[in-house]
C-alpha cells in the first residue's frame, strides 16, 4: 500500500524542513506560559548564584552575599547537641566502667550513644547486630568467646587501643609455621588432625597421635596444653565450636601454614581516634550488654 502525502491547509504553520517517511516536523512556537516559566528559572538561577554558594572553586565554592552555609548549619547543630550532652558525657568519663549499668540515666545515654557509634564505626566488620560479618576473620560479639577478655574493662581497652594497629594495640603473634619453614607440610597435617580431635571433629587418629607432641612443642605455649587458649595473649580456645577463620581441615591448614594477623583500628586514646573517651565508654557499655560480655574481673 503506497503512502499518500500529507496535505496541509494554507493557514498551517511552517515546517522545520525535517522529514521522516513523509512526516514533516512543524515549527510550532512554544507556549507563552512555558517560555515565561523558563525565563523565570533563568533569572532565579542568576539571583541564587549571587546570594548563595553556587560555583565550585578549587577549595570550596563561591560563598554568596548572604554567607549561607549548610556545613556551618550542621556544625552549629552538632555544637548545640555537644553542649547539651556535655554534662552527662563528663559523668560517663568519670564513672567507674562497672557502675555505668547501675545508673539508669547514665546507662540509657551510654546504650543509645554506644549503639549509634557502633553502627557508624564497628558494624562494617562486626555486623549491624554485632553477630560478625559474613567474611571470616570478623568476630561475633554476641557469644562468650573473647580474645583479650570480655569484661567491660577489657572490652574498653580493646576498643581504645585496637588490635595489631600500633605499638599501643593489643598484640598476638600467630606464627606462619609452614611459610617460615618451622614445620613441614606433613607435620602441619598432623597438628591439624590433633586440633580436629580436641575440638570434637572427625579426624585421622594416626595423624592426631603424632600431632599431639608437635602441638605441645609448638602451640601449647599460647593455646595451653589442653588447647583451651589464653585470652591474655589473644590465643583462642581450640576445643569449642567457635572459629574466627574456620575449623575445617583446609582452613586450619591455611592458618598454620601462613599464620593469622587480623587488625582492628583503635577508636580512642590516639591521635587517629575516631571518637572521644566518653563515646568509647558508651560503645564498651553497649557491646558488653549485648549478651557476650562477661562479668567484671574484680
Amino acid at each position: 500500500m503506497s503512502k499518500q502525502p500529507v496535505k496541509k491547509k494554507t493557514d498551517d504553520v511552517g515546517t522545520t524542513g525535517h522529514s521522516w517517511d513523509g512526516i514533516e516536523e512543524y515549527n510550532n512556537p512554544l507556549p507563552r506560559w512555558w517560555l515565561w516559566t523558563f525565563y523565570a528559572t533563568v533569572v532565579w538561577a542568576l539571583i541564587y548564584t549571587i546570594f548563595f554558594p553556587a560555583w565550585p572553586l578549587v577549595n570550596g565554592a563561591t560563598a554568596g552575599l548572604l554567607g549561607h552555609s549548610t556545613r556551618a548549619n550542621v556544625a552549629e547543630e552538632i555544637a548545640m547537641f555537644e553542649d547539651a550532652n556535655a554534662g552527662i558525657k563528663q559523668r560517663l568519663v568519670e564513672a567507674e566502667l562497672t557502675e555505668i549499668a547501675a545508673d539508669p540515666e547514665l546507662n540509657s545515654y551510654a546504650q543509645n550513644a554506644g549503639a549509634a557509634v557502633f553502627r557508624t564505626w564497628c558494624a562494617q566488620c562486626h555486623g549491624a547486630g554485632a553477630q560478625g560479618a559474613q567474611a571470616a576473620g570478623y568476630p561475633s560479639l554476641l557469644d562468650d568467646s573473647w580474645l583479650w577478655g570480655g569484661t567491660i574493662e577489657e572490652i574498653h581497652t580493646t576498643i581504645t587501643y585496637g588490635i595489631r594497629y600500633n605499638d599501643d594495640s593489643r598484640f598476638g603473634d600467630m606464627l606462619a609455621f609452614g611459610r617460615d619453614q618451622l614445620l613441614t607440610e606433613e607435620q602441619i597435617n598432623q597438628v591439624v588432625a590433633y586440633v580436629q580431635q580436641i575440638s570434637g571433629q572427625e579426624h585421622d587418629a594416626a595423624l592426631a597421635a603424632e600431632g599431639e607432641t608437635l602441638f605441645a612443642e609448638n602451640c601449647a605455649s599460647c593455646h595451653a596444653d589442653d588447647g583451651t587458649g589464653d585470652i591474655t595473649l589473644g590465643a583462642p580456645n581450640l576445643t569449642d565450636a567457635i572459629w574466627l577463620y574456620g575449623g575445617d581441615q583446609e582452613t586450619l591448614f591455611e592458618t598454620l601454614w601462613n599464620g593469622r594477623a587480623g587488625v582492628m583500628p583503635p577508636r580512642g586514646g590516639a591521635p587517629e581516634s575516631a571518637v572521644d573517651e566518653a563515646l568509647v565508654r558508651a560503645v564498651a557499655t553497649y557491646v558488653h550488654s549485648l549478651g557476650g560480655g562477661v562479668a567484671s574481673a574484680e
